[in-house]
C-alpha cells in the first residue's frame, strides 16, 4: 500500500538543485505554451482562413480544459499582476512575430486579424480566471480534506517477518507504522509483555525512530523461540502485527527449514480431517449446513479456515454464518436459495501445503404453492442502471413441471419497504427486459416469477439493491494530478457556457434489438448546459412520411428509451428532441430502419459513439500528444467494452443443446458426465443436467443452477440402479432441447489402482526365512485383488530388493534367503485390472532368528463381518507355528475406542476359527434379530446364560467402536496376539441388506443375497456353519447379475444351521447370515408343497343372493382363470347344466361361477359342488342347501316374489311412522310412489275411514296431524292406496308400547322446551316457575332443590304443574329461603335441570313484590264495595212500591249513600233505607214516571269506594213494559 508523501514546509530554503529543476520545467512550460499558440493560427499560404464574428463562442475540447487547468496549477507560484501582464505580452509578441511571417499584404484583413485576436485575448483571459478561481476552490477543498485526514488511526505500512536463526545469534525484528498523533508501542513475547528491565542487561532492546519500531534479541536460545507480537495505539485506534521466531540447533538433518519443528512452528500443527464432506442436497427456503472435522485445533481459524463456493471466497452474511469450535468448522446457510447452488470447498493451512475437501450442494425448488406451476427464477440482475430505466436479466428455471413457461412476472420493492408491486410481464421466450418509469436516486430490488398456465411459481430471491443515477456522469469528469500525488476532479459541465435551448442529440440508434423490444439509444447533445435534460421521442414507419410522437409515462430523462409496442414486419426510423428548462431543440438526425428479430432492414452505418469514430481523425491530423492521451483518458474512464462498439442485435432463440454426452462410472453413488461444449455461443449461461432410471419415463432435475465446463459428477444415485441423462443448454432466450440421452450406465465404483496394503505382521521365522503377513487394501478400486508385489530392505544396506517378481495372490508370502540375526523390513503393491496400487508405507523391522518358544504364533488374516448393533462375526486363521503342542484354543480379547486395556470377549477358549459376538444389550434397547437365540421356555436362566457365553456374549455396548485380536493357546500357554483389527463400529447401517429366504416359482427353497453396490468381479462366497461351503449334494448355487442364491435340493434336517455369505472385492464389509431352524423349514415346506401342487385361489366362497323378483343366485369367486379352465357343477352327485330353471354362467376372466335358480322350489334343496380345473391348479367348492337354511331361504325367495308382484302398482315406499314435533304435535306419516292420476288414497282410525288425514298427489306423502294427543287418540291407525293395477297399505298400531313411545317422546320435548326459571312475587310469597310447551304428569316427573336438597311439599311450600307451567311456590318467605333452586324434569331417559338463584337483588326484588302485593289483597279484602243484590234494570208499574236490595262489605262499615241520576237522594216521604248488617234495602213507594233513572248506591271505607247501579223504568198502566234508556 502506498500513502502520499507529506508536503514541505512552506518556509523551508529549497537546495539549489530543486530551483534548477524547477526553472527548466518552466522554461520547457513556456516553450510548449508557444508552441500551443502558434498552433492556433491558420497560415494564409495553405488553407483559407476562418473568422468568428464576436457574438460566436469559442469551442473549447476536453483536453484543452484539462491542459490549462494543469497550467494554472504549475504556475501557482506567479501570482501577481505584473506575472500575468508579462505572460500576455509575450504571448502577443509571439503571435506578432507569427504574423511578420505571413507576408500578407491585405491592410483591412490584418485590421480584422488584430481584432479577432484582440477579442481572443480577452476571451482567454476571462476563462483563466474563471479556470483559476475554479482550481484554487478545489485546492482549498483538498487541504481541508487532508487537515480532516491527517488524524487517524495507527497501521503498518510494513509489519514484521518471521526469522528462523541458530542458537548464539541475534536477531533483529523490524516494522514501520504510520499514525496521526504518534502512537504508543508495547511488545509481547507469547501474549507476555517484555519489559527489558526484568531481563538480564542487554537481552532486549527496543527502539521507536520515527515510526520504524525495532525488538533486538541477543544471544538467542531455545527458550526465545515463540511469538513476538507488537501492539501500536493512539486516540484513533489500535493495530497489531506478529511474527514467529524460530531457534535452531545443530542437529545435522533435523534443523533444516525442511525439518519438521520448523514447519510446526511456522504453520502449526499438522491439521488433517478426520470427516468427508458429503453432497447435500437442500430445498429452497430451507437452512443446510456443512460440516467438517480436524484432527487438530486450528489456530487463528478465522484466518485460516476459508470457505469458497465455485472458486469464490465466502464470509459471514445476514444468511451465511461461518463457525469452528471443538475442531469442527461449519457452514450454515439459512433461507437457501438457488444461487446458493454450487461446489463448496474448505481450506485449511498445514506444515505441507493447504488441505481442502470439496462438495456440491443441490438446491432444489421449494414446494409448489399449486401443483403443475414451474420453479421460480434465479440470478435476477440489473444492468446498464440510468437515470429512469434498466434492464434487468435472469436464468430461467430447470424445472418447469410439464407445463412450458408462457411469460414471467417481475416485482419491484423500493427501498427497504418490503412492499412488492408487480411491475411488468415479459413473455416466456426471454429472460430478459427493460424496467422504465423509474425514480432518480431511488433505491429499488426486483424478483421474478415464472408463469405457465398452472399458475405463478414462488418469487426468485430479490436482486441487489440499485440506486437510478446518470451513468455518463463519470465520464464527464477528470482527475487532474497535482502536488505530490494529489488529484482535483474536474467536471465538464463546470465549462459549458450558458446555453439556452439544447442542440439535437446525435447518434441515434438501436443499441439492443430484440424480439420483443428495441432500446434505443442516443448521445447527448454538446454542449449540454446545466439545465436537467429531458427527451422527446419520433417514430416513423418507413414509407408513410409521417412522424408520430412516442408516449411515455414519465419524462424520459436517460439517453436509452426501450419500446415495447413495435410491430413485426415493419421497418421503423426515429429521432430524438432535447428539452430544457428554455425549450424543445430540433429533432435529431433520423436513425437507420430498425425492424424486430433481426438486424435492420437497411444498411448499417456505424453506430458507434462519436468518441470511437473520431480516433483515427485524431491522429490523422496529427493533434498533439497530449490531446491525444487525454481522449484516451476519457475512453478508459467510460466503462466501454468491445461490444459497444457496433450495435448488439439478438434473435432470441434457444441454443442447440450439446453433443457428445457421455456417463462414466465414479463412486457407488455418482457418475460422472462429459460433453461437448456449445461453440460460438457468449450468450450461454450455462447447462441443466437431467437423469431418470433406465425404463422410466419421469426426467428429474440434477441442477437447478446452470453448471460452467463440460465436466460434472452427478451425486446421490442408488448402487446398483441403473441410469440416463441428458443435457440442455441455457440462455437468455430459455431452456433450449434436450441432448441426445445417454446409455444407460449402471451405478458402480469405477475401476482403480488400489491403495496400499498395511499392518505388516510375522507369521513365522526360521534361520533364513520369513513368513510375512499383511492387510488387504482398504480402497481395492473396484475390481479384484490379482496379487501383491513384495519388497525386503535389509537394516544393514541401503537398497531395496523385489521379494517376487509374480504377483502373490495370497496376503501370506514366505521370504527366503535371508541372514540369520539381520533385521529386515517389507513393504509390498497390491496389483489389480487397473494396475499396481500404491506402495505401503515400510514395515517395522523384524528379526530373522529362528523361533524356538514354546507357546504359538500369531493367528492371521482375523477379518470381522456381519457387522450390526447386536453382533458381529469374527473368522481368523490358525497360527503356522504350533510350538510345543497343538492348539487347544484360542483367546479373542477387545479394546474400546480410547482405551489401552484388553479385555477377554468369553472368560473360556474358543475352540474354533470363528465366533459371532454378541454385545450386551443396553437397559431399553430391544432387537428383532435377537430371534436366532430366543430362549426356549423349558431352558432354565443358568442354561440360557451359559448359551449366551458359548456364543460370546460381552460387555460390547452397541453404539462404541472397538477393535480385537486373537491369541492361540496351547499347553505352554497363550502365544503372540494377532494384529488387531480396524477399529469396528457396532450399529445397523441403513443400507445393511439381508439375506432372504423364500420359495420361488418352482417350489424350490432358496437363500439369496443380493449386494448392488457390489464390484463386477465380487464373488458370493457361501458357508454353512463358517466351515466351509456348503454340501454340493445338498445345494445349488445361481449365481445373477449383483445377486446371488442357494436352492435346497432335498430339504431335510441336514440342511439345518446357519447359513453365511460374504462378498469379496468390496471396500466396505457386505455380509450378511441366517440360520434355517426346524420350524422355518416345516413352514418353508409347506409352501413349497402348495406351490408344487397348485390349488386355484378362492377369493369368495359360495354366496346366497335372493335378486328383485325373487330369483336366488348362487356365486362363488376365484382368481382369474385363462381360457382353457374347466367347470363342473354337481348337483346331489350328478352334474347338471343350465336349464331354464337353472342358469349357469361360468366367466373365466373374472373368475365368477354363477347358478341363478328361478323359482326356488323344494325340488332345488340339495348340495351344490364346483368342480374347477385350470392347468394343473384345481380346487372343489360345496354349497350345502337343506333342512332350515333351504326352508328359510324358500320364505324369503317367496316374500321377495311377492313384494315385486305387489310394487307392480301403486305401493308404500316409506310405511307408517309418528313423528313429534317441536309444537308437540304428533305427526303420521307415509309416502307412495308408482301412483298415476287415478290412484286413491284412504286414511283408516280403528276400520273406520277417517277424513282427517291429508294426501299429496304430487309428492306422493300422505299426513295425519294430532294435535293433543290423549288417550282417546290410540287405536289402530290404517293408510290404504289402490287404483286398478292393484293396491297397497301399511298400519301403524299406536297402542300400548308404541303410544308409550309417543307419550315419552312428548315428554322429552316438553321437557327441553322448558324455559329458564323465572322469580315472581305473589301476595302469599314468592313464586318460581318454567313455561313448557307439553305437560304429562304419568311420563313426566318433577323435582325442585334447595341448596342441593331435595324439597317437599309442605305448609309453606307448593309445588306444582299445569299443561303448561311448572311452578313452586313459597309461602310467607323468609331469609331462610334465600338460595339456589334446581329443577329437575325427567322425560324417560332425558334430564334436564334448569336454576335460579333466589338471593340478594333477587330475593330483595322479590319480596317487595311480595309486600305489595299483599298490601293490596289487604285493601282489596277490607275496601268498601258493592256485593250483590242489584239487578241491571228494573221495571215497574206507577203506583206500586219499589223495594231494592243489596249485600256490602267492608272493614270498618262503610258509609252508604243512595243516588239518582248522579244525584243524593233524600230519603222523605215516599223514599226510605233500611240498613240492617251488611244488608242495604231502599224502598220507593207509590212510584211515577218521575221515579224512572239511574239509581246507585255509594259504599265508602278508608280503604275505597264502590258504586253498585241500576235503572228503573216505570210504565203506566196499560202501556207494555219498557226500559228505560239511558
Amino acid at each position: 500500500m502506498t500513502l502520499p508523501h507529506s508536503p514541505g514546509g512552506v518556509g523551508e530554503p529549497r537546495p539549489p538543485q530543486a530551483v534548477q529543476v524547477h526553472r527548466r520545467e518552466h522554461r520547457r512550460e513556456e516553450e510548449q505554451k508557444e508552441e500551443r499558440q502558434h498552433s492556433l493560427q491558420m497560415d494564409s499560404s495553405t488553407r483559407r482562413r476562418t473568422f468568428r464574428s464576436s457574438e460566436e463562442e469559442y469551442q473549447f475540447s476536453a483536453a484543452d480544459y484539462a491542459l490549462a487547468a494543469a497550467l494554472a496549477l504549475t504556475a501557482s507560484s506567479e501570482t501577481t499582476w505584473e506575472a500575468q501582464l508579462r505572460r500576455q505580452t509575450s504571448a502577443v509578441e509571439l503571435e506578432e512575430r507569427g504574423q511578420k511571417r505571413v507576408g500578407f499584404g491585405n491592410d483591412w484583413e490584418r485590421t480584422e486579424i488584430a481584432f479577432l485576436r484582440t477579442q481572443w485575448l480577452l476571451r482567454q483571459r476571462r476563462d483563466r480566471k474563471a479556470l483559476r478561481r475554479r482550481t484554487e476552490e478545489k485546492v482549498r477543498e483538498a487541504k481541508e480534506l487532508r487537515e480532516l485526514c491527517s488524524g487517524r488511526g495507527p497501521w503498518f505500512w510494513i509489519p514484521l517477518r518471521s526469522h528462523a536463526v541458530w542458537e548464539h545469534t541475534t536477531v533483529l525484528l523490524t516494522c514501520t507504522v504510520q499514525g496521526s498523533p504518534p502512537p504508543q508501542v508495547t511488545w509481547y513475547k507469547n501474549d507476555m509483555r517484555i519489559d527489558p528491565r526484568l531481563f538480564p542487561a542487554g537481552k532486549y532492546r527496543i527502539t521507536n525512530n520515527y515510526g520504524l519500531l525495532t525488538l533486538e534479541i541477543r544471544r538467542c536460545t531455545v527458550e526465545d523461540a515463540a511469538t513476538y507480537t507488537v501492539k501500536v495505539k493512539n486516540t484513533y485506534g489500535q493495530a497489531s502485527s506478529f511474527a514467529k521466531v524460530l531457534v535452531r540447533t545443530y542437529l545435522g538433518k533435523d534443523a533444516g527449514f525442511d525439518s519438521e519443528m520448523y514447519k510446526r512452528l511456522m504453520f502449526g500443527p499438522s491439521v488433517e480431517f478426520t470427516s468427508v464432506l458429503k453432497p447435500v442436497f437442500a430445498r429452497e427456503k430451507e437452512t443446510f449446513s456443512l460440516n467438517c472435522l480436524f484432527s487438530e485445533d486450528v489456530l487463528d481459524a478465522e484466518q485460516n479456515i476459508q470457505w469458497f463456493r465455485d472458486g469464490r471466497l465466502l464470509r459471514s452474511s445476514g444468511r451465511r454464518q461461518i463457525l469452528y469450535s471443538d475442531r469442527q468448522a461449519v457452514l450454515k446457510v439459512a433461507c437457501a436459495y438457488k444461487e446458493d447452488e454450487g461446489l463448496y470447498t474448505i481450506q485449511v493451512p498445514s506444515p505441507f501445503g493447504l488441505r481442502e475437501q470439496s462438495a456440491y450442494v443441490f438446491v432444489r425448488d421449494a414446494a409448489a404453492e399449486k401443483p403443475g406451476v414451474p420453479g421460480s427464477p434465479l440470478n435476477v440482475r440489473c444492468l446498464n442502471v440510468n437515470r429512469d430505466c434498466l434492464i434487468l436479466t435472469w436464468t430461467p428455471p430447470s424445472d418447469t413441471r410439464g407445463n412450458p413457461i408462457t411469460g414471467y412476472s417481475i416485482e419491484l420493492c423500493q427501498g427497504e419497504s418490503e412492499e412488492w408491486v408487480p411491475c411488468h410481464q415479459a413473455p416466456g421466450g426471454t429472460c430478459r427486459c427493460p424496467i422504465q418509469g423509474l425514480i432518480e436516486g431511488q433505491s429499488y430490488r426486483f424478483r421474478v416469477r415464472a408463469l405457465n398456465r398452472a399458475g405463478s411459481s414462488v418469487p426468485s430471491k430479490a436482486s441487489e439493491p440499485v440506486v437510478m443515477g446518470d451513468r455518463d456522469e463519470a465520464q464527464r469528469k477528470t482527475e487532474i494530478p497535482f502536488d505530490m500525488g494529489k488529484t482535483i476532479t474536474v467536471s465538464t459541465d463546470d465549462f459549458d457556457d450558458f446555453v439556452t435551448i439544447p442542440s439535437p442529440p446525435t447518434n441515434v440508434h438501436a443499441s439492443e434489438i430484440r424480439e420483443a423490444y428495441v432500446v434505443l439509444g442516443w448521445e447527448e447533445p454538446r454542449p449540454r448546459g446545466k439545465a436537467p435534460l429531458t427527451y422527446f421521442l419520433e417514430k416513423s414507419v418507413i414509407g408513410s412520411g409521417t412522424w408520430e410522437a412516442i408516449n411515455s409515462e414519465t419524462p424520459v430523462k436517460s439517453p436509452r428509451f426501450a419500446l415495447l409496442d413495435l410491430e413485426k414486419g415493419k421497418s421503423y426510423v426515429f429521432r430524438v428532441r432535447a428539452i430544457n428548462q428554455y425549450g424543445m431543440s430540433d429533432p435529431s438526425e433520423p436513425s437507420e430502419p430498425i425492424a424486430l428479430r433481426g438486424k435492420p432492414a437497411e444498411k448499417q452505418r456505424d453506430h458507434r459513439p462519436a468518441k470511437f469514430q473520431n480516433i483515427k481523425n485524431y491522429i490523422s491530423l496529427g493533434k498533439r500528444l497530449l490531446e491525444v492521451q487525454a481522449f484516451f483518458f476519457q475512453i478508459n474512464n467510460s466503462h466501454v467494452t468491445a461490444s459497444s462498439l457496433g450495435p448488439y442485435f439478438c434473435v432470441l432463440a434457444t441454443l442447440p443443446p450439446p453433443t457428445q454426452v457421455q456417463a462414466f462410472r465414479d463412486t457407488q453413488t455418482s457418475v460422472s458426465l462429459t460433453w461437448d461444449p456449445v461453440k460460438d455461443s457468449p450468450e450461454l449461461l450455462g447447462y441443466y443436467i437431467y437423469s431418470r432410471e433406465a425404463g422410466s419415463s419421469e426426467w428429474r432435475t440434477v441442477n437447478n443452477k446452470p453448471i460452467q465446463g463440460s465436466r460434472f459428477t452427478i451425486p446421490g444415485l442408488r448402487t446398483g440402479k441403473e441410469y440416463e441423462f441428458c443435457i440442455r443448454s441455457v440462455s437468455e432466450a430459455g431452456v433450449g432441447e434436450s441432448s441426445a440421452i445417454t446409455e444407460p450406465i449402471r451405478v458402480k465404483q469405477a475401476l482403480a489402482t488400489p491403495s496400499a496394503p498395511y499392518d505388516f505382521a510375522l507369521l513365522n521365522c526360521g534361520k533364513n526365512e520369513m513368513v510375512i503377513g499383511w492387510k488387504p487394501p482398504k480402497r481395492r478400486g473396484g475390481g479384484k485383488i490379482l496379487g501383491y508385489f513384495l519388497d525386503q530392505h535389509d537394516s544393514e544396506e541401503l537398497d531395496w530388493h523385489a521379494v517376487n517378481q509374480q504377483p502373490v495372490p495370497t496376503q501370506v508370502c514366505k521370504v527366503s534367503n535371508l541372514h540369520e540375526g539381520h533385521f529386515y523390513e517389507f513393504r509390498a503393491r497390491a496389483v489389480n485390472w487397473a494396475g499396481v496400487g500404491e506402495l505401503s508405507a515400510p514395515s517395522k523391522l523384524f528379526e530373522c532368528k529362528e523361533w524356538t518358544m514354546p507357546q504359538p504364533g500369531p493367528p492371521y488374516d482375523l477379518r470381522v463381518f456381519e457387522v450390526r448393533a447386536t453382533s458381529l462375526m469374527l473368522t481368523w486363521e490358525p497360527p503356522l507355528y504350533q510350538g510345543a503342542g497343538p492348539v487347544t484354543g484360542y483367546r479373542i480379547s477387545f479394546q474400546e475406542e480410547g482405551s489401552e486395556e484388553w479385555k477377554p470377549v468369553t472368560p473360556d477358549l474358543i475352540s474354533g476359527t470363528h465366533l459371532r459376538v454378541s454385545p450386551r444389550p443396553a437397559a431399553g434397547y430391544s432387537d428383532s434379530r435377537t430371534s436366532k437365540l430366543d430362549r426356549p421356555s423349558e431352558v432354565t436362566a443358568l442354561a440360557y446364560w451359559q448359551q449366551r457365553i458359548r456364543k460370546g456374549i460381552s460387555d460390547l455396548q452397541p453404539g462404541k467402536t472397538y477393535m480385537f485380536q486373537v491369541q492361540a493357546v496351547n499347553s505352554a500357554g497363550p502365544g503372540q496376539p494377532s494384529m488387531p483389527t480396524d477399529p469396528v463400529l457396532l450399529e445397523d447401517k441403513p443400507d445393511a441388506r439381508e439375506i432372504e429366504v423364500g420359495v420361488d416359482d418352482e417350489g424350490f427353497i432358496y437363500m439369496a443375497f443380493e449386494a448392488p453396490e457390489a464390484p463386477d468381479s465380487a464373488e458370493f462366497q457361501w458357508s454353512k456353519d463358517y466351515k466351509g461351503p456348503p454340501d454340493p449334494e445338498r445345494v445349488k448355487v445361481k449365481e445373477e447379475a449383483n445377486k446371488s442364491k442357494i436352492i435346497l435340493k432335498d430339504p431335510g434336517l441336514e440342511d439345518l444351521g446357519t447359513y453365511s455369505v460374504v462378498v469379496t472385492d468390496a471396500d466396505e464389509d457386505i455380509s450378511a447370515s441366517h440360520t434355517l431352524t426346524e420350524d422355518e423349514l416345516n413352514k418353508l415346506k409347506k409352501l413349497s408343497h402348495e406351490i408344487r401342487n397348485p390349488v386355484i385361489k378362492l377369493i369368495s366362497g359360495w354366496n346366497v343372493e335372493i335378486l328383485e323378483q325373487g330369483e336366488v343366485r348362487l356365486w362363488l369367486e376365484v382368481e382369474k382363470l385363462s381360457p382353457a379352465a374347466e367347470l363342473h357343477l354337481i348337483f346331489n352327485e350328478k352334474e347338471i347344466f343350465s336349464s331354464p330353471n337353472r342358469k349357469i354362467n361360468f366367466v373365466r376372466e373374472k373368475g365368477l361361477v354363477e347358478v341363478i335358480i328361478q323359482p326356488l322350489t323344494e325340488d332345488d334343496k340339495g348340495s351344490y359342488t364346483a368342480q374347477l380345473q385350470d392347468g394343473k391348479a384345481k380346487n372343489q367348492i360345496t354349497l350345502a342347501l337343506v333342512d332350515d337354511e333351504f326352508d328359510k331361504l324358500l320364505r324369503a325367495a317367496d316374500a321377495k316374489r311377492r313384494d315385486w308382484k305387489r310394487k307392480q302398482g301403486p305401493y308404500f315406499v316409506e310405511p307408517l311412522q309418528w313423528k313429534v314435533t317441536d309444537d308437540c304435535q304428533v305427526l303420521l306419516t307415509c309416502k307412495v310412489t308408482n301412483t298415476k292420476k287415478e290412484t286413491r288414497f284412504q286414511w283408516f282410525f280403528q276400520k273406520r275411514e277417517f277424513p282427517a288425514g291429508q294426501y299429496d298427489p304430487q309428492t306422493g306423502a300422505g299426513l295425519l296431524c294430532i294435535e293433543e294427543l290423549s288417550k282417546e287418540d290410540q287405536g289402530v291407525y290404517r293408510a290404504e292406496v289402490s287404483d286398478d293395477r292393484g293396491e297397497d297399505d301399511t298400519i301403524l298400531d299406536l297402542r300400548d308400547e308404541a303410544l308409550d313411545a309417543i307419550f315419552t317422546e312428548l315428554g322429552r320435548i316438553g321437557a327441553l322446551s322448558a324455559t329458564p326459571l323465572k322469580i315472581q312475587g305473589t301476595e302469599e310469597g314468592i313464586r318460581l316457575f318454567s313455561k313448557v310447551k307439553y305437560y304429562n304428569v304419568k311420563y313426566m316427573k318433577t323435582t325442585w332443590f334447595h341448596k342441593e336438597k331435595r324439597l317437599e311439599s309442605s305448609d309453606r311450600v307448593r309445588a306444582g304443574t299445569t299443561l303448561d307451567e311448572i311452578w313452586l311456590h313459597i309461602l310467607d318467605p323468609k331469609d331462610s329461603d334465600k338460595g339456589k333452586y334446581i329443577l329437575e324434569i325427567t322425560a324417560g331417559k332425558e334430564v334436564r335441570q334448569l336454576s335460579a338463584d333466589l338471593s340478594g337483588q333477587a330475593f330483595e326484588d322479590a319480596m317487595a313484590e311480595h309486600q305489595r302485593l299483599k298490601a293490596l289483597a289487604i285493601i282489596e279484602k277490607n275496601r268498601a264495595k258493592v256485593v250483590r243484590g242489584l239487578p241491571d234494570v228494573a221495571t215497574i208499574m206507577e203506583d206500586k212500591t219499589l223495594c231494592l236490595t243489596c249485600v256490602v262489605s267492608g272493614d270498618p262499615a262503610p258509609e252508604i249513600y243512595w243516588l239518582k241520576n248522579d244525584q243524593p237522594v233524600t230519603f222523605l216521604d215516599r223514599y226510605h233505607m233500611d240498613v240492617k248488617g251488611m244488608e242495604v234495602t231502599i224502598t220507593i213507594e207509590r212510584v211515577n214516571s218521575e221515579d224512572s233513572g239511574r239509581y246507585g248506591v255509594f259504599v265508602k271505607n278508608k280503604y275505597g269506594s264502590e258504586t253498585g247501579q241500576v235503572t228503573i223504568s216505570v210504565f203506566k198502566h196499560g202501556e207494555e213494559e219498557k226500559v228505560l234508556q239511558m
